[in-house]
């Protein structure tokens, strides 16, 4: 099915750009991007054709994890600005024809939430177990081996309870106990009250995480044969050296996926998830079975450093023979705001490079599944430099020097070269402005035909002619080690793509019946040269070949 044939599944192969509230645009000078901000500059979003906006967490928070420990999940948080402030935003995206996804972090919340405040009261109030509490050891030490995504163990003594709670993210972001059904009313009272609100979809933080093992049962340790090749973590940090067999990932949490579902189809709301798992596939696939559970979900499968076409094809047919299972939905993510932005992470050490941006922002939107990106991919943005004595991440300080953290694709979006701060704030901002960001700030790629940005609006643009792109399957071929070759096909109708991936011209072999498709932004890179009775294709360094059956014509 087309996403054209059935507004409902209008998520179904769409491109979802992804807003930092924080860094994208300030409107009241106090260095803090804000909602009033991102109305403001709607425009551009809608100027690049894609068809919904993720806004990640801008709810009362004391911010220790930005955003990610709500402390209430129905309030704008004041640095953001007001209900009033969000509803003027969302009917601005309507008007615009954009859809709003909002970010949702059910599996915990700040430790300064009322219902935790209430839970560590005592062993007896009516929120007592809404949080997971544990008794020590005899000897005092936690109640087993769970670890921390941001360090050290995942239990925290509270000396009013005298038992421990367990945080899988900092000490301030308690888990929920999804094992209480009061906390699952809870939480589906929280996500009607948006419903209610008119937002089309959300985006559910670590939603893998929201169930632990009810019988505490330690991780056994990582090996080399039971890692998976994607780990959510550096090498560096312990949490890579467990399974993670217990502590996320429970069956229990399909159940409550269906209730959530139920939920939000009375709203015609949709739900997309984050899996941050070590074997994503068929967790993926179990959560976005057809019609009963989460309708798209995404992994860190493509958010790491290895960039290989045999990396690259494996993470996506692993991906689409676990979904072909249970007719579930993937989306795809090349950066977003918890990594190094795709066009440093991916540059392998060379120097900026548009034409290799351009490769990756059209392999993105060319997989089967929908496609997420992050603000300043469209502009070719690379990893900013953050000094130490700047840095904002406490997941960044816990680990430096070998990882900097979050706060390089965090940095504030630039608009205009010439004004302070690239146009994002008039006073300071929380994060400085990266300095080789500024000659590519908007206004300085609106004007020129040869930007990224010209590239990026030209790109998805096309793509919404393509209902091949949004919903056709997708099958890989043999090519040479430096290239990506796959066909998508959708009953009659297929287009082969093919990507070369280092900065060296390529050749290769092309059957006849293979004719350029024309009319795409990247037609200029590759060409097709007859040598004697052999038909060869030539890919100019990141070049990229769209072709189809002769004589088929375009859609």
């Amino acid at each position: 099915m087309s996403m054209s044939s059935s507004n409902g599944e209008w998520w179904r192969g769409a491109v979802i750009y992804q807003i930092y509230p924080r860094s994208f645009m300030d409107s009241n000078g106090d260095g803090i991007g804000d909602l009033p901000g991102i109305t403001a500059r709607l425009d551009h979003v809608a100027s690049l054709g894609v068809d919904a906006i993720w806004v990640s967490p801008f709810f009362r928070s004391p911010m220790k994890d930005f955003g990610y420990d709500v402390a209430d999940y129905r309030a704008v948080d004041p640095m953001f600005g007001t209900l009033a402030d969000f509803d003027a935003m969302l009917a601005r995206m309507h008007s615009l024809g954009l859809k709003l996804v909002i970010d949702q972090v059910l599996s915990h919340t700040s430790d300064q939430h009322a219902w935790f405040v209430e839970s560590r009261a005592s062993r007896d109030n009516p929120k007592a177990d809404w949080y997971v509490w544990a008794d020590p050891r005899p000897d005092g030490t936690p109640p087993n081996n769970w670890l921390s995504v941001f360090g050290g163990s995942a239990w925290q003594w509270d000396s009013r309870r005298r038992q421990y709670y367990l945080h899988s993210f900092l000490t301030e972001q308690p888990d929920l106990n999804f094992h209480c059904p009061a906390v699952q009313d809870a939480l589906l009272g929280e996500v009607r009250f948006w419903c209610e609100r008119g937002v089309d979809g959300f985006r559910f933080d670590a939603c893998n995480h929201q169930f632990h093992d009810a019988l505490l049962r330690d991780n056994p340790p990582a090996s080399v044969e039971s890692q998976g090749e994607v780990s959510t973590v550096r090498v560096d940090n312990p949490y890579a050296m467990q399974q993670h067999l217990h502590d996320k990932s429970q069956p229990e949490n399909l159940l409550f996926l269906e209730r959530l579902r139920r939920l939000l189809d009375g709203y015609g709301a949709v739900a997309l998830g984050e899996v941050g798992d070590e074997n994503a596939p068929p967790v993926m696939a179990q959560y976005t079975a057809r019609d009963k559970r989460l309708h798209l979900a995404y992994s860190f499968s493509l958010l790491t450093a290895d960039h290989s076409a045999r990396h690259l094809r494996h993470q996506v047919e692993a991906l689409d023979h676990a979904l072909a299972a249970t007719d579930g939905w993937g989306c795809w993510a090349l950066s977003n705001h918890d990594v190094p932005r795709v066009a440093t992470r991916w540059s392998d050490g060379g120097p900026p490079d548009t034409r290799r941006d351009r490769l990756w922002l059209a392999l993105l939107l060319m997989l089967r599944g929908s496609a997420s990106i992050y603000q300043g991919e469209e502009l070719g943005l690379p990893e900013a430099e953050v000094p130490f004595e700047l840095l904002q991440d406490p997941y960044g300080r816990a680990f430096w020097p070998e990882f900097k953290g979050r706060d390089g694709c965090r940095t504030p979006m630039p608009w205009t070269a010439e004004a302070p701060h690239g146009g994002f704030t008039t006073g300071t901002p929380w994060l400085p402005v990266y300095g080789p960001h500024l000659p590519l700030a908007v206004e300085q790629q609106a004007g020129d035909a040869a930007s990224m940005l010209a590239f990026s609006r030209a790109l998805l643009h096309w793509r919404r002619t393509q209902p091949l792109l949004r919903t056709g399957r997708i099958a890989f071929l043999d090519a040479p080690e430096q290239v990506l070759r796959f066909e998508r096909r959708d009953g009659n109708r297929s287009m082969q793509a093919i990507f070369n991936l280092k900065n060296v011209p390529v050749s290769m072999p092309l059957s006849a019946e293979l004719a350029p498709l024309a009319g795409h932004p990247l037609a200029s890179t590759a060409t097709v040269q007859t040598q004697g009775e052999k038909r060869m294709l030539v890919l100019a360094p990141y070049g990229v070949f769209l072709g189809e059956p002769a004589g088929e014509g375009q859609v």
